[in-house]
């Protein structure tokens, strides 16, 4: 099986960082026997979370029971954190994720499914596509259920997170490595994970991240 194919017909939508995302963890997990997929959501934006769940289904198939970290951008951001319910799901990767504005209304997005998982979330501040301020509020509540959450924010970076690209990659790939495997993480993302509210919600990703990681 090859460490990277798509599991799902082609897309319309942009995959902004996760292709990249997708060979940079297969190049570094490779060792240590990691397989990602790319799972190109063919339906509506409504059925994206179905559809994580379904590649979560067929991962768990293919391969047994081994740990699976859902990441996704932009819609499927939102569409791994809904579907990180999953009983094979560890982890959860919201690069940009499109949280619908009731976040900030009566009906926020539920979190409590995401109890037992690791999760992060990347945000650029300049966001113009989907409010950097929701998934902060979703990150909020989801501390609250489950301790094992953080989110870093891209200064000056916008909804395709192009500015900081290299960054977001070094950090994406170290949570995940951290979360399937090890259980360790750079300082930085520790640091994060054991902030409470609002400092590991807002943590700065730093200039040249990932240059002297896991050292």
């Amino acid at each position: 099986m090859p460490p990277l194919s798509p599991l799902s017909p082609l897309s319309p939508l942009s995959p902004g960082p996760i292709r990249p995302l997708a060979r940079a963890l297969a190049k570094a997990g490779a060792a240590e026997g990691l397989v990602t997929h790319v799972v190109q959501y063919g339906g509506r934006r409504a059925d994206f979370a179905r559809d994580a769940a379904w590649g979560a289904d067929e991962a768990q198939r293919r391969y047994g029971d081994v740990p699976i970290c859902l990441a996704g951008y932009g819609a499927g951001g939102l569409a791994a954190l809904r579907a990180a319910g999953h009983e094979a799901v560890n982890s959860a990767l919201a690069l940009a994720p499109c949280i619908p504005e009731a976040e900030a209304g009566p009906s926020p997005e539920p979190v409590k499914h995401l109890a037992g998982r690791q999760v992060l979330i990347v945000h650029g501040t300049n966001d113009a596509r989907t409010d950097p301020e929701l998934s902060f509020q979703l990150a909020a509540r989801a501390k609250k259920a489950n301790r094992s959450t953080c989110r870093f924010e891209v200064h000056s970076d916008g909804h395709a997170l192009r500015e900081h690209r290299t960054e977001v990659i070094a950090l994406a790939v170290d949570f995940v490595l951290g979360a399937v495997f090890s259980g360790r993480y750079s300082r930085p993302v520790t640091d994060a994970l054991a902030a409470p509210p609002p400092l590991g919600l807002r943590m700065p990703l730093a200039s040249g991240f990932g240059r002297s990681l896991r050292g």
